[in-house]
């Protein structure tokens, strides 16, 4: 099995990367945002079916272990996997398990509400679960509360989610009535 390739990217398509790795060019998935030319070194997976053979790549190891719990989901193939892994944050994403928040998982391509359900209940206490740290004893607590509270406003959870969780960490003793007008003073950027 193929662990790690080290090269250069020759060539970037839609969700794939062909990585030179010496005279011999590897066609990578990867949710990464790589740039052509540019020296990578991706930890990969190997997913072997039955009508093909698929590297996945990932710049860090988090990265790989993640994919490789995101796959043991019922429903969650590598496709989805890497769908989910491109479109959220890590940290976003991990967070969103922990706090069982399937309305930010649901955003990804290919995921529906059910799917990102599955998702929290099969992997809230493998990925974080009560270890995870969120600044506080409120801060899991306020952090949904705050970004329901900004969708109400018409905001995207998309283009406020890390921003809500940055708040929320560091005001771990805020309620939703103070971090809502610091959340909107972050976002008209006073």
């Amino acid at each position: 099995m193929i662990g790690k390739l080290q090269g250069v990217i020759d060539y970037v398509g839609p969700d794939y990367v062909i990585l030179m790795a010496g005279p011999v060019g590897y066609k990578v998935y990867t949710p990464e945002m790589l740039a052509q030319k540019t020296p990578v070194t991706l930890w990969i997976e190997t997913v072997v079916r039955e009508d093909s053979i698929r590297l996945f790549g990932f710049s860090t190891l988090a990265g790989q272990n993640l994919f490789n719990q995101l796959t043991t989901v019922s429903g969650v193939g590598p496709k989805v996997a890497l769908a989910i892994m491109g479109t959220i944050k890590t940290e976003t994403l991990m967070t969103a398990i922990a706090t069982g928040d399937a309305k930010t998982i649901a955003t990804a391509p290919g995921v529906g509400k059910k799917v990102a359900e599955k998702i929290i209940v099969e992997l809230k206490n493998k990925i974080g679960g009560a270890n995870f740290d969120f600044g506080g004893d409120n801060a899991g607590g306020a952090l949904p509360d705050l970004l329901a509270a900004l969708e109400s406003l018409g905001y995207r959870r998309m283009d406020i989610i890390d921003m809500a969780q940055k708040l929320v960490s560091q005001n771990p003793d805020a309620d939703v009535s103070k971090l809502v007008p610091m959340a909107l003073k972050e976002i008209s950027g006073k």
